[in-house]
C-alpha cells in the first residue's frame, strides 16, 4: 500500500507537494507556487487536477500519520518522512521513488507516512548552476508554505514527528530551507522542530556541515539529529564533470567533516555498496546506479527505519558496524527484543 501504514482507513493514494508551474492541464519545468497533492496509487504521474485544499491535505496526512503509532518509534504519535528529490526527476520518477522508498521502509517495519516534495530539477546531468539557483527559489517556496505549517502545528499542540530525507540537491534544498526560515521573524522566534533528517548522496560540500559553518548552523538548531550516508564510489559527485570543476568534495561522497556537531553522523556505505549484485539491483529508471541506488535498497531502509525511529543509538543500530573509528553500512535485523517488546515508554497520565 503506497505511502501508507497498516490499518489505514483512507483511499490509496499518495500525498505530495509540488512547486512546478501549472501550464494547461499539467506541470512544466518551471517553478510554481507550492500545491498539495492527492495522487491516486493508480495514477503514473501527477497532474494539476490533483491538487486539493491544504486544509484538507493537511489533516488527512497527519491523520493517516497518527492512526497505527510505531511501538518502536520515540515520537509521542505518528512519525511522517517528507522525501526531497535531487537533480532530473520528472514527476513519473518522483512518484516512483516515493511509492519505492514508503515500500522498503514498510517491508523493514516501519509504520508512517511518506510524502512528497517535488521541484522542477535540471534535465542535464548536474546542470550546478542551474539546479542551484532553482533550489533556492524551491527553498524559500518550502519554508513559506511548508515550514509555516509544521510551525502553526507544533505551536496548537500537534506533536506528529516529522521527518525529513533529501537526495542529491534536495540536501541542498533541505539546508538552504533551514537558512531561509532563519530569515523569518515569526518562524524564528517560533520554537517548532524537526525530528531526524538524513542526506542520502548529498550535493552540498563536506565542508558546510562544519559545527562553525553558518549556513548550516540554523538547521542543526531545529533538529534532532542528522544521518549522512557517504559512499566514495559515487561517480555523480566527482570532479570531473566540467559544470562541476573547483567544486568542493561533497558530504555524499566523502562524508562528514572532522569537526561535524554531536547531532550529525556519518553512515560511510562504500563497503556495502561494492559488495551489491550491480545486476539485480533496485533503483530509479534511468538514474546513475552509483548515485541512486538506495530507494530500493533492503539494507539501506533497514538502517533508515531504525534510524528515523530514534529508539537505539547511533552507534548501536544492527545495519551498522565500526571499522578505523568509523560507522559502516552493514546487513543486520531489527533487535528480537523489539518483537516482544514496544521501545516506546508508555504514556504518562497526568492526575
Amino acid at each position: 500500500m503506497p505511502g501508507k501504514p497498516s490499518g489505514g482507513d483512507m483511499a490509496d493514494v499518495d500525498y505530495l507537494m509540488t512547486c512546478r508551474r501549472v501550464r494547461g492541464d499539467a506541470f512544466d519545468a518551471s517553478t510554481g507556487p507550492v500545491r498539495f497533492l492527492k495522487v491516486p496509487a493508480a495514477a503514473t504521474t501527477a497532474i494539476p487536477a490533483h491538487a486539493i485544499a491544504v486544509a484538507q491535505w493537511v489533516d488527512e496526512v497527519i491523520r493517516i500519520a497518527d492512526q497505527d503509532p510505531n511501538p518502536h518509534s520515540i515520537s509521542p504519535a505518528g512519525d511522517i518522512l517528507a522525501f526531497i528529490h535531487g537533480y532530473n526527476n520528472d514527476l513519473p520518477t518522483v512518484l516512483w521513488r516515493q511509492r519505492r522508498l514508503a515500500a522498503d521502509l514498510q517491508a523493514a517495519g516501519w509504520r508512517g507516512l511518506v510524502i512528497g516534495f517535488d521541484w522542477p530539477s535540471g534535465d542535464e546531468t548536474l546542470a550546478y548552476l542551474e539546479d542551484r539557483s532553482r533550489a533556492a527559489d524551491v527553498a524559500i517556496e518550502l519554508v513559506r508554505k511548508c515550514v509555516a505549517i509544521i510551525a502553526r502545528g507544533q505551536e496548537q499542540g500537534c506533536v506528529t514527528n516529522i521527518h525529513l530525507l533529501g537526495h542529491s540537491t534536495g540536501a541542498y534544498v533541505i539546508m538552504e530551507a533551514f537558512a531561509q526560515a532563519e530569515k523569518d521573524g515569526d518562524l524564528f522566534k517560533s520554537d517548532w522542530r524537526i525530528g531526524q533528517v538524513a542526506f542520502i548522496s548529498g550535493d552540498v560540500a563536506s565542508s558546510s556541515l562544519s559545527a562553525t559553518e553558518s549556513w548550516s548552523q540554523p538547521m542543526f538548531r531545529r533538529i534532532m539529529r542528522l544521518t549522512n550516508y557517504s559512499n566514495g564510489f559515487d561517480a555523480v559527485l566527482g570532479v570531473s564533470n566540467a559544470k562541476r570543476l573547483g567544486v568542493a568534495p561533497r558530504a555524499g561522497r566523502v562524508g562528514l567533516p572532522a569537526d561535524a556537531p554531536p547531532k550529525a553522523t556519518n553512515v560511510d556505505c562504500s563497503d556495502y555498496f561494492e559488495s551489491k549484485d550491480a545486476h539485480n539491483a533496485v533503483f530509479a529508471p534511468g538514474a546513475n546506479y552509483s548515485h541512486s541506488w538506495q530507494i530500493g535498497d533492503p539494507v539501506f531502509a533497514a538502517d533508515l527505519a531504525l534510524t528515523v525511529e530514534g529508539a537505539i543509538d547511533r552507534a548501536t543500530i544492527p545495519t551498522r558496524t565500526t571499522k578505523d573509528g568509523k560507522l559502516i553500512l552493514q546487513a543486520g535485523s531489527r533487535p528480537a527484543f523489539q518483537s516482544v517488546h514496544a521501545s516506546k515508554p508508555p504514556m504518562r497520565v497526568s492526575p
